[in-house]
């Protein structure tokens, strides 16, 4: 058998698409070896490409055919010609899409000749992240990645298409602009020609598309790559796919509207229905009832106010907390009842190491039991107010309100994470009218919370210098099953509010004219009241796709430590490239 290319060979349809309406057909097929299994007298090829596998059998008369058959080995590529087979009952294969034929070949040709792989090409993955991060390729063959960068395909195919029905216009802004504070770091890229001057990879395209509504595109969208230097995470890369949206004369509700509609329309790609509208939380709402402003809603507990309550109990705990300004909060965990002392002591050590002082814990099966030595009355007190059932677990906490809030919040997160049904059950929320500044302990100065061109509560504006962190701010973000993924607001369009929103962030006139002068200066020309929104597409995929990480649903994705394994960047260049830039390297 040798190794060339097909000059007449057409494909005529993908190893994953063969069905048993293809019975007794002749077919086509280009793909990967997957499997191979020597019988002696039969060769079972399973072969391999972007729509799944299919069994390819060599028969027994195959002579010459059957004697090259059994030197193929796995990942080499492959040609294969044949009659689509039905199988016999008892050989059918149910765990297949394609189990219910084999195609008996007639032909075959090795196309290319694969090395022995580095590791076994199969799901679940059968390497560590870092070996499979240096043979991407080889790891993109894996049937999970390919069903995954296909769903990818298919939201962004999806996506645009709901966007131009829809009135908006996709236009592309640059990639090389100014470096301008925007949080985190920026990628600076240094000018050959302009040398000791930078470009900055952006952040996002926030300025621009602001400047889109100020050129009368009233509607624009992009799913652009954005890029911030900054510590990663599970759900971070350096460079990482957002949808983009700004629209002008819109209130909140045109944007909640829109976006609902498009995630309805994203999620029938795996076939799911997204009820809307979606729940709708203030911050302060989202804190109070479940610990963070990310709330996960697959689970209806709340974290409930029990300080009144506290306050009527004979229980030295209490008293000493909510004396001193501290509050108690109350979280009923259904069905947890029968946790045992030792899982308990888990719970209470993770409340710990969240800076708390400790958790509470009630039971009542056959009778109270309880980690808070209290009287009858106070334990049913507290039980009653909660709505706990025989068959539930109470956690307390007593402490400082951000704490006690934190703290719960985590766990009912844990709780809702470790339930199997929830894994492919999908809960939207708005959490909205956000701070507009929060204060930085480290810095020791106010930040924006979103960005410095959200646009304050009209009501707000007499507090902006005197109160800032009273001001709130026309600002909100989408949240999926606990996991933010998306952000927006409506913009600042009025030139004097946005002078005062830099004066405030410590930006002083020269400043903001050297870091924004171009900005604001197009404020000056007539600027319509305008909104948005990013979402990041590459956690909306990631969800779809039902994975863990985002470098799951990303082609070419960095390590945690922003290394790309594959062609071994960051890497250091010729020192003739650094002279004509300008730069000098210096000692380590």
């Amino acid at each position: 058998m040798r190794s060339d290319k097909p000059s007449k060979w057409q494909r005529t349809a993908y190893c994953g698409e063969i069905r048993l309406e293809h019975a007794d057909k002749e077919v086509t097929l280009f793909g990967w070896v997957h499997r191979l299994r020597d019988m002696g007298n039969l060769v079972f090829i399973d072969l391999r490409d972007r729509e799944g596998v299919v069994q390819v059998v060599v028969p027994s008369d195959g002579g010459a055919l059957l004697d090259e058959a059994k030197k193929i080995k796995m990942e080499n590529v492959l040609a294969v010609q044949g009659r689509v087979k039905k199988r016999e009952e008892g050989s059918r294969n149910p765990h297949l899409p394609t189990g219910e034929v084999e195609v008996v070949a007639k032909k075959l040709k090795v196309l290319s000749v694969s090395r022995v792989p580095p590791f076994v090409i199969d799901d679940p993955p059968q390497a560590t992240e870092e070996l499979r991060f240096k043979y991407r390729y080889m790891d993109m063959r894996r049937p999970s990645m390919q069903r995954n960068i296909k769903i990818r395909h298919q939201a962004a195919l999806n996506i645009r298409n709901f966007m131009g029905e829809n009135g908006f216009l996709e236009i592309e802004t640059p990639f090389l602009t100014k470096s301008t504070p925007e949080g985190a770091r920026d990628y600076l890229v240094p000018s050959r020609e302009y040398k000791g001057r930078f470009y900055a990879l952006p952040q996002s395209p926030q300025i621009f598309k602001q400047i889109l509504m100020i050129s009368g595109f009233d509607r624009y969208f992009q799913i652009v790559r954005c890029f911030r230097d900054e510590d990663l995470r599970a759900d971070r890369q350096p460079e990482f796919t957002q949808i983009d949206i700004e629209m002008s004369f819109v209130e909140q509700e045109d944007i909640f509207s829109l976006v609902e509609g498009m995630m309805t329309s994203v999620f029938k790609v795996i076939g799911v229905e997204v009820n809307f509208p979606f729940a709708r939380f203030t911050y302060e709402e989202s804190l109070e009832k479940f610990g963070t402003d990310k709330p996960d809603l697959r689970s209806e507990a709340e974290i409930k106010d029990l300080t009144e309550i506290g306050l009527k109990i004979d229980s030295s705990v209490f008293r000493n907390v909510l004396s001193s300004g501290g509050v108690l909060k109350g979280l009923v965990v259904e069905n947890k009842g029968a946790l045992s002392r030792s899982q308990l002591d888990k719970i209470d050590q993770k409340a710990k190491e969240h800076g708390g002082k400790g958790i509470i814990w009630i039971k009542k099966q056959n009778g109270f039991k309880s980690s808070l030595k209290l009287e009858i009355k106070d334990f049913s007190l507290i039980w009653e107010n909660l709505k706990g059932k025989e068959e539930d677990l109470v956690l307390l906490i007593a402490d400082e309100r951000s704490k006690a809030l934190k703290i719960l919040g985590e766990i009912r997160r844990e709780f809702v994470l470790q339930q199997e049904e929830n894994k492919r059950s999908f809960k939207f929320a708005w959490v909205t009218d956000f701070p507009l500044f929060e204060l930085s302990e480290e810095e020791k100065r106010l930040l924006s919370m979103h960005h410095p061109f959200t646009s304050p509560y009209e009501a707000d504006l007499e507090f902006l210098e005197e109160e800032p962190l009273r001001v709130k701010a026309k600002a909100y973000d989408l949240v999926l099953n606990g996991v933010e993924i998306g952000g927006g607001s409506i913009r600042i369009h009025d030139l004097e509010v946005q002078k005062r929103i830099f004066s405030i962030l410590g930006l002083d006139q020269k400043e903001a004219e050297e870091k924004f002068g171009f900005f604001l200066e197009a404020l000056s020309y007539g600027t319509p009241p305008h909104g948005g929104i990013a979402l990041g597409f590459d956690r909306i995929v990631m969800i779809l796709a039902g994975e863990e990480s985002i470098r799951d649903v990303i082609p070419f994705p960095k390590t945690t430590s922003a290394l790309c394994l594959l062609t071994g960047s960051p890497a250091e260049v010729d020192l003739k490239q650094l002279e004509e830039l300008g730069l000098k390297k210096t000692k380590d």
